[in-house]
């Protein structure tokens, strides 16, 4: 592979992507806003055990980075709504192939539990 120069403060791509995606919760609160926009109640009850507050810097580092749109409506109480911006629906390859993954990784631990209990 050949090394690349980077104007800004990446190392590399995988650097950048990770950077945006990266960390316990941000994948997670994607892979959920894939299936159409979310209220913030909503998120927080499929995204268990993110606090609330952690789900609110979350969303607002998504949002600065240009991959999740917050929609706030003129109501009382306030309504607040998140949902994928075209840019992060091209993250949408990546989540699946993330979830894919997670996917056989959990069968392999399954499969590896039940032949030590044997």
């Amino acid at each position: 592979m050949q090394s690349r120069q980077y104007d800004y403060r990446y190392g590399c791509s995988v650097e950048a992507t990770l950077d945006v995606i990266g960390g316990r919760w941000k994948g997670v609160i994607l892979f959920h806003l894939m299936e159409g926009t979310k209220r913030f109640n909503e998120l927080q009850r499929l995204v268990e055990g993110c606090t609330q507050r952690m789900l609110t810097l979350q969303l607002r580092e998504l949002e600065k980075d240009g991959v999740v749109k917050r929609t706030v409506y003129a109501e009382v109480p306030p309504k607040v709504e998140y949902s994928l911006t075209e840019f992060g629906r091209s993250l949408e390859p990546i989540l699946l192939m993330m979830r894919d993954w997670g996917d056989r990784y959990v069968s392999q631990l399954v499969e590896q539990k039940s032949k030590v209990k044997s």
